[in-house]
């Protein structure tokens, strides 16, 4: 849970089977009985807002929601359905290809079925030293070794990515249900992702950026419990 003191709410996740219920425990803390009868919903293409009788709102981010929502579909149910059906969305069966890079390692995966299971993966390590203290042509030295080492280390992930996505044929599915999440660190991923060999799968990317340690194996196997959580920010009416 995240304390966000500019907009006097904060953020949790919550996972897709608890969020009905969480949702029905929102309504009955904010003043109303049941989600149905009680909370109002707004849908948009980027998130649904549940609103309580007693101001208090859940403005939530559902996983995948740029995957295959037609938010018309949303439009006009109470809040317990809705709730339902992000549920069910998050919970559908999909093809989930992770790239978590940062200099020091990588890891690729593809994640398929409900709940998600680690299909095939790539994982890897690079030495990338620091920054030196040094000064004068010992500092350049050091610089230029160390942006060849960071070169190689985001070649080796690009190689990787490569390799396990397009061996697993991410995006040629026809039900057009392929994600692509990435995560690690920002500038990281978006040095290796212009590699070129990487285009096909930009168009698949979520919005959803995963915060991760250095990635391992054990750190990809984990990423579902991020990539399926409901994020909400949750703001308390005014005292």
């Amino acid at each position: 849970m995240k304390n966000l003191a500019d907009t006097g709410g904060r953020w949790l996740d919550i996972s897709p089977q608890r969020f009905p219920g969480w949702i029905a425990s929102f309504a009955r803390r904010h003043g109303g009985t049941t989600p149905e009868l009680s909370l109002t919903v707004a849908v948009t293409s980027d998130d649904v807002i549940f609103t309580a009788p007693d101001g208090a709102t859940a403005k939530c981010q559902p996983p995948f929601w740029e995957s295959q929502i037609e938010v018309r579909e949303y439009g006009g149910q109470d809040a317990a359905h809705v709730a339902r059906l992000i549920s069910e969305h998050a919970l559908a069966e999909r093809d989930v290809a992770v790239l978590l890079v940062r200099l020091g390692g990588y890891a690729a995966g593809v994640f398929t079925g409900s709940p998600p299971k680690l299909a095939v993966s790539k994982t890897g390590s690079r030495l990338v030293h620091g920054r030196s203290a040094a000064g004068g042509w010992s500092q350049h030295r050091f610089a230029r070794r160390r942006e060849k080492q960071a070169a190689e280390a985001l070649h080796a992930a690009a190689n990787a990515a490569a390799q396990i996505f397009g061996g697993w044929g991410v995006g040629k599915d026809r039900s057009g249900s392929d994600v692509v999440i990435f995560g690690g660190d920002k500038r990281a991923v978006a040095d290796t992702v212009s590699d070129p060999r990487l285009a096909p799968y930009l168009d698949l990317v979520t919005s959803r950026f995963l915060t991760v340690p250095d990635p391992r194996l054990a750190v990809l196997k984990d990423v579902p419990r991020l990539f399926l959580a409901v994020r909400i920010l949750l703001r308390e009416p005014a005292a």
